[in-house]
């Protein structure tokens, strides 16, 4: 039984621009680290930690913390989405529905790294920015399995 799994160009272009987006946004958070790290004067190393004097070796700053959490949080959620994405592609989406699907979970990522590290919002801004890329996540996983049972 042959399947034909043709994906509008567009539409995969959409993705590719928008997965390279995210790649570099989740690039971007180890730099935001790093500038933490160096405007509290802590470090994870005890050898980076004496290039000055005024260093210290330190695992819990909550500044530091918080953009940590923030690139797990990317990496705990961007690479499902490329894989449910890509998968999503495949089962012939309405273009519309799935360009805007795309740049939802994109914008939904954003938001959530500057409500949570660059212009701290109290809840629930940095939860519904996760929740918005989570369900959009869930629904290209779930129209997946819908269309290749």
């Amino acid at each position: 039984m042959a399947i034909s799994l043709e994906i509008d160009e567009g539409l995969f272009r959409t993705y590719v621009f928008y997965t390279a987006v995210l790649v570099l946004k989740v690039l971007a958070m180890a730099p935001l680290t790093a500038k933490q790290r160096f405007a509290k004067m802590v470090f994870a190393n005890p050898e980076d930690a004496k290039m000055n004097s005024k260093s210290k070796v330190k695992f819990d700053d909550p500044d530091v913390e918080r953009v940590r959490r923030a690139h797990l949080n990317d990496l705990e959620n961007i690479p499902f989405f490329i894989v449910a994405c890509f998968g999503y592609l495949l089962t012939s989406p309405n273009v519309y529905i799935a360009t805007n699907l795309i740049r939802l979970f994109v914008a939904s990522r954003i938001i959530h790294t500057i409500v949570y590290t660059v212009i701290v919002l109290p809840q629930p801004a940095r939860g519904l920015s996760w929740f918005a890329g989570y369900a959009t996540t869930l629904y290209m996983a779930v129209q997946v399995i819908l269309s290749f049972v």
